[in-house]
């Protein structure tokens, strides 16, 4: 009989990882299985007669609104071919009164192409889809300042619609707790100077803004209230098994129906583990998430929860897109020579600057262990941005248990960030 196999997403498939007893204790870490929806449009229908915390959606639209759908870019995996159809349906007035706004964040515009692949044809021929544009001054405007006297600017066309609607997915997040939710508008549809804001060295270097917490992360708290000067009036947010099927959808209020989505993936995707790990083989849960060197972070901060200090954390991350060529992720990783003068670096910031973020997450794993990555990129890419390369990933784990020792408890995180493991 042949050993058992761990099947890492990567890209839009898979690559086989065989766990040999005989090598290593092999412990493999995943999602508690959620069934696919049997008639997920049904769900949404009854989601929206029933939401959670608000009027149903079919009378917080009236029949002259002009309305604004904010939803993920290709970067996240909503299903907006499925979602956004069943809105148009359900809203009280025709598609020439609505717009979808994608929030790109500080991310590129996504294209055409891109477009098409993430609505389809049919949504695209019915309805306006425009990509937001966080450095366009003119098509930002203020709607505040919070507590705190930070500004808050969102895009133009959200906040001069009469309806607001927020879609997106939940699962984890790196540092706001939980994707969804108040996200699809800032940083999703803010200005970058808000984005910058929400952020800062402060708030992402905080210890409990981070993974599955939401009451007492100072980044989520920035969000939401960031978020509270212009909210949407309703919400539409899903949950995700490993097939990116949905298992759940939550509509409502923007914050209690998130909040509930939040409590499901909770229990689906919090790990306990009982020790940490000197090995730790993960992925960044395939397309669309693994598209780039920058989004693999997330994958990489979910594995070094549970490696030990000196470990090697194995991230398989097909990167198609680049570390990417566009913002400053790369070139700040290339800028230093040492993990320390990267730190020291960001620290001395006067003011955050685009993807400093990412750059400081991944600065604070590679100071606790060592990261390799599998991916298409080239061995010189990957050196410069302070990776080992790996050309095959078998071998690479077969060689690092070899130097943890025969026998060594190695954990596998195949759905990598779709689990998030924490030492008990």
């Amino acid at each position: 009989m042949g050993h058992p196999v761990a099947h890492i997403a990567y890209g839009r498939g898979r690559v086989p990882l065989e766990m040999d007893p005989a090598l290593a204790a092999w412990h493999v870490i995943a999602p508690r299985p959620a069934p696919a929806l049997a008639d997920p449009r049904a769900a949404f229908a009854a989601a929206c007669r029933e939401p959670i915390g608000s009027a149903p959606l079919g009378e917080r639209v009236r029949p002259g609104d002009r309305v604004v759908i904010v939803t993920s870019d290709g970067t996240r995996p909503v299903p907006n071919r499925l979602l956004i159809p069943w809105l148009l349906e359900a809203l009280p007035v025709p598609p020439e009164q609505v717009q979808v706004l994608v929030g790109t964040g500080s991310h590129r515009p996504n294209t055409g192409e891109e477009l098409a692949a993430m609505f389809g044809e049919d949504v695209l021929r019915r309805v306006r889809v425009v990509n937001h544009d966080a450095y366009a001054p003119g098509d930002n405007v203020s709607v505040g300042t919070t507590s705190s006297g930070a500004a808050v600017s969102l895009d133009r066309a959200y906040v001069e619609a009469d309806r607001r609607i927020a879609v997106g997915f939940i699962e984890p997040h790196f540092f706001a707790g939980f994707s969804g939710g108040p996200k699809a508008v800032a940083p999703g549809v803010a200005d970058i100077d808000t984005i910058y804001r929400l952020h800062s060295y402060a708030l992402v270097a905080d210890p409990d803004s981070t993974w599955g917490i939401l009451d007492g992360n100072p980044l989520h708290e920035a969000i939401s209230e960031s978020v509270s000067l212009c909210p949407p009036d309703f919400l539409v947010n899903v949950t995700l098994n490993a097939d990116q099927a949905v298992t759940a959808l939550y509509a409502g209020d923007w914050r209690e129906a998130h909040r509930a989505g939040c409590a499901h993936v909770r229990q689906q995707a919090m790990a306990p583990v009982a020790r940490a790990f000197p090995v730790v083989v993960t992925s960044n849960s395939g397309y669309p998430l693994d598209q780039n060197l920058y989004q693999s972070v997330k994958g990489m901060s979910a594995a070094a929860r549970i490696v030990e200090p000196g470990g090697t954390v194995l991230v398989a991350s097909e990167c198609s897109d680049g570390v990417p060529a566009h913002g400053n992720f790369g070139a700040m990783l290339r800028a230093h020579s040492t993990v320390a003068d990267l730190d020291a670096h960001l620290r001395g910031l006067a003011a955050p600057v685009l993807d400093q973020w990412q750059v400081q997450v991944l600065a604070q794993i590679l100071e606790r262990c060592r990261v390799a990555l599998y991916s298409s990129l080239d061995e010189a890419t990957v050196r410069t941005c302070k990776l080992d390369p790996v050309a095959d990933l078998g071998q690479a784990v077969a060689l690092e248990i070899e130097r943890a020792g025969r026998g060594a408890p190695v954990a596998v995180l195949p759905e990598g960030p779709l689990t998030i493991p924490y030492v008990a």
